[in-house]
């Protein structure tokens, strides 16, 4: 029986406009959603409010099961929910069945912090007992982008729930069934009491209603780092904890004795995987001078070589950008590099919604594609002559989150990576990683500094709380 029926989407939830699923690859419908607006947060939050209390009282063990259920229900509807991962988000099959295996391994990590120690026991001057406790924020609000679509609602909502929160979780329009109606679904078959997850797919209006409600102490966002900077500061104005996981242009620095017969395909992976569209991808590649012109070479080729197509249909490499809008500022960011001296050694066109990975050698300052997020498949090349200008090149950016260094020397890379601010550094690896169990998040305009996995989820969805109890009544002077 499938877990997700377009016919009954229409039937519940909010009162909004219909929205139709497009898939980017053709264009065709997939289905039609209703879209919330901004009256319907407040309703949703209500709801949540009044249905989290007994949630977070139910003993840990209850919410445990439901969370290591809905792990498993991942992977029992992986064929169903890998389509709609395919033909919605423009995912290629082996990108979607990794959404798919960290989506379940985030429910079963989840699982794991219900039962974790809640606090600990204090000294106190008085006699007493004095100790700290985790309790519940409330209500968490999740804003999720289109690009990974299930990792990125369930990374927030796995661990908000397992910890005695409700969820109010705002999808992207764009990828509403895969980003959030899907989870409703898992999350209902699982035995989630009723009113513990709201899915309201919707516009920044309704993102920012979800941010301004009184009842949503805690909002976790991930998207582009404008949109980011808009959530921080309405956060900040109504005196709530905002969550951010924002852009990136990640270097992967080639130093000069590196394997180059190993590093092109690093490389590729860390530009190319999912049309460039994660904020993890490899924005700049930054390359000793004495391997530039073999490097530039030898991704061109591989670029040149990779398969562009229909995911759902083909056996491909790279499946379509998410729509129109995102094609035309790739397209312009590319010629305007190339205007301004960027040499295109690969790629650089595109059919339909379809861009051909694309390599820029000579990029610079002055182009574009190199200083800014492209959330494309566009890899721009630069030279370097020393670790000091390597560090130097790879810090000169606003962004911070991820770096990759590849070298036979790790006891270098490690050097070099302390030189670099930065959230996230792998050592003779790309920058696009990801695991349930490892912290996540990036500094400066890559968000708030590490907000998700481990030890992560426990601040960022819980208060401290301090309490004390005496025997008897404390005496005092007056």
């Amino acid at each position: 029986m499938p877990l997700l029926d377009p016919k009954t989407w229409q039937d519940r939830g909010p009162a909004g406009p219909a929205h139709t699923v497009t898939e980017p690859a053709t264009g065709d419908a997939l289905g039609t959603v209703t879209l919330a607006a901004p009256g319907d947060v407040g309703d949703a939050a209500r709801a949540a409010r009044a249905a989290q209390g007994d949630w977070a009282r139910a003993p840990h063990f209850q919410r445990a099961q439901v969370l290591r259920r809905a792990g498993d229900l991942f992977t029992e509807h992986a064929e169903e929910l890998r389509d709609w991962l395919v033909r919605e988000s423009g995912s290629i099959p082996g990108k979607a069945d990794f959404e798919l295996h960290v989506a379940a391994q985030e429910c079963y990590e989840a699982a794991a912090l219900a039962s974790r120690p809640t606090g600990q026991v204090l000294p106190s001057e008085a006699p007493r007992l004095s100790y700290t406790r985790r309790v519940p924020v409330g209500v968490v609000g999740v804003i999720s982008p289109f690009n990974a679509p299930l990792i990125l609602s369930i990374r927030s909502v796995a661990p908000a729930l397992a910890l005695g929160n409700a969820v109010v979780l705002k999808p992207d329009p764009r990828t509403a069934v895969c980003g959030g109606l899907a989870l409703a679904a898992v999350f209902a078959e699982a035995g989630l009491p009723g009113d513990l997850l709201h899915v309201l797919p919707g516009g920044a209006e309704t993102g920012r209603a979800l941010v301004e409600d009184p009842l949503v102490p805690v909002i976790s966002f991930t998207g582009s780092t404008a949109a980011g900077r808009a959530v921080g500061e309405a956060a900040g104005r109504h005196l709530k904890r905002a969550h951010l996981e924002l852009g990136g242009n990640s270097a992967l620095i080639v130093l000069d004795d590196a394997d180059l017969d190993a590093v092109i395909s690093t490389a590729a992976w860390g530009s190319f995987f999912h049309q460039g569209q994660i904020c993890m991808t490899t924005g700049r590649h930054l390359v000793h001078a004495s391997l530039y012109d073999e490097y530039v070479e030898r991704l061109a080729a591989k670029a040149d070589a990779l398969t562009v197509g229909d995911p759902h249909r083909e056996r491909v490499h790279l499946g379509p950008v998410i729509d129109a809008g995102q094609l035309a500022k790739i397209d312009g960011l590319v010629r305007t590099s190339t205007a301004r001296g960027a040499k295109l050694a690969a790629g650089g066109t595109h059919e339909q919604l379809f861009y051909r990975p694309t390599v820029l050698a000579d990029a610079g300052d002055d182009a574009p594609a190199y200083t800014e997020e492209v959330f494309g498949p566009v890899a721009p090349v630069r030279s370097f002559t020393s670790a000091d200008e390597a560090a130097a090149l790879a810090a000169d950016s606003p962004y911070g989150l991820s770096l990759g260094i590849v070298t036979r020397d790790t006891a270098r890379a490690l050097d070099l990576a302390e030189r670099i601010p930065t959230g996230i550094v792998h050592v003779n690896d790309q920058t696009v990683n990801d695991e349930a169990v490892a912290p996540f998040g990036g500094v400066a305009a890559s968000g708030t500094g590490v907000r998700f996995g481990g030890e992560a989820n426990l601040d960022a969805f819980t208060e401290l709380r301090w309490t004390t109890v005496r025997g008897d009544v404390a005496p005092y002077p007056f």
